[in-house]
């Protein structure tokens, strides 16, 4: 059996207490499914800034009832230090995935992106420091490696930041690190690289581009790639990144204080991504099968291309990622294509 699923089977026999913050987003949400599903005692913050009622909404109708009585929602801030504090109270792990996210919206707002992403996430770490947490796990970003050209990405080997996000969660990893070696709080940041799959968001302006090309592939409306999309991601499933925080959480001590890949370790360019993804979507709606991307100019901070090194990850904390970019991408159309936000759109 995979270590994965007999960490999952112990923690179901031993139920613990965790704060999922950004509960209410894309990732967050997905984490609480998963961990009320097993049995576990789930407290959730969000202040709805990106996150969505809708996406507690659906996990609820996914669990059964004795499970949600588990879960108990706080609606408040991370830049509020009472507010995480509260929260803390009591939990034996944190999964700390609130943030203000996008390198666009980070280089038009810098000052609010920074009051997110590090004084927020300093009130996070002191607050689960007084509490006692056990571990303080994190969603630290690929954007870290900024402009060192190595592929694959590897942990100890980064660059310059390209964008105010990325400065952000660079400082993230910092300040975990001087926690670890000033008051012993065991911390793990885990870079994701480009998550997606189900209630990713395909609305607003700083939509990723996956959800975004679905909706509009679904739609008919135009779908742009930024440059000439021969750009390339190593694109990682949400149950992938799921899997990494339970196991990141529950991992020995030894493997605390470090930074850890949070990807498939693959790359696929934004052209074959597009097909990929208009190859599924065509199944239902006929008219995307002619369909073709529109190309623009290339997007300021971007990065031309991304692979992650996950070997750390799947030596230190057991790391296994199940799903490539194709296996997640059918469990992903399958949602979209039958999801009210796209769907209910356009009725």
């Amino acid at each position: 059996m995979p270590l994965y699923s007999l960490r999952c089977a112990a923690l179901q026999q031993q139920p613990r207490t965790w704060l999922i913050t950004g509960v209410a987003g894309f990732i967050g949400s997905n984490l609480l499914e998963t961990l009320l599903r097993l049995d576990q005692e789930v407290v959730g913050l969000d202040n709805f800034a990106t996150g969505f009622q809708h996406n507690i909404d659906e996990v609820q109708n996914q669990v059964t009832e004795d499970q949600w009585k588990r879960f108990r929602f706080i609606e408040g801030d991370i830049r509020d230090m009472n507010t995480c504090q509260q929260a803390c109270t009591g939990v034996d792990y944190v999964l700390h995935q609130a943030a203000l996210g996008s390198v666009p919206r980070s280089i038009e707002d810098p000052v609010t992106t920074n009051e997110n992403n590090i004084s927020g996430f300093l009130n996070m770490l002191v607050a689960a420091r007084d509490n006692q947490v056990k571990r303080f796990v994190y969603a630290a970003s690929s954007s870290t490696y900024g402009d060192h050209p190595d592929l694959p990405k590897v942990e100890d080997k980064i660059g310059n930041p390209l964008s105010p996000y990325a400065a952000t969660k660079l400082v993230n990893e910092l300040y975990s690190s001087v926690f670890a070696r000033t008051y012993g709080f065991k911390t793990i940041g885990l870079r994701y690289f480009n998550i997606f799959g189900q209630r990713q968001d395909p609305n607003g302006a700083y939509a990723a581009v996956i959800p975004k090309w679905f909706a509009g592939l679904m739609k008919d409306e135009p779908v742009y790639i930024n440059g000439d999309g021969e750009t390339s991601r190593d694109f990682c499933f949400i149950d992938n990144c799921v899997q990494a925080n339970l196991m990141a959480a529950t991992a020995g001590d030894e493997a605390a204080d470090q930074v850890y890949n949070v990807a498939f370790g693959e790359r696929t360019t934004l052209n074959e991504l597009f097909y990929m993804i208009r190859d599924r979507i065509a199944e239902k709606f006929p008219h995307a099968a002619q369909a073709e991307p529109v190309y623009r100019d290339f997007r300021p901070g971007d990065v031309r291309h991304s692979l992650a090194d996950i070997s750390r990850a799947k030596e230190n904390i057991g790391y296994e990622p199940e799903f490539s970019v194709r296996s997640g991408l059918d469990k992903a159309a399958a949602w979209y294509m039958n999801s009210p936000l796209i769907i209910g759109s356009q009725v």
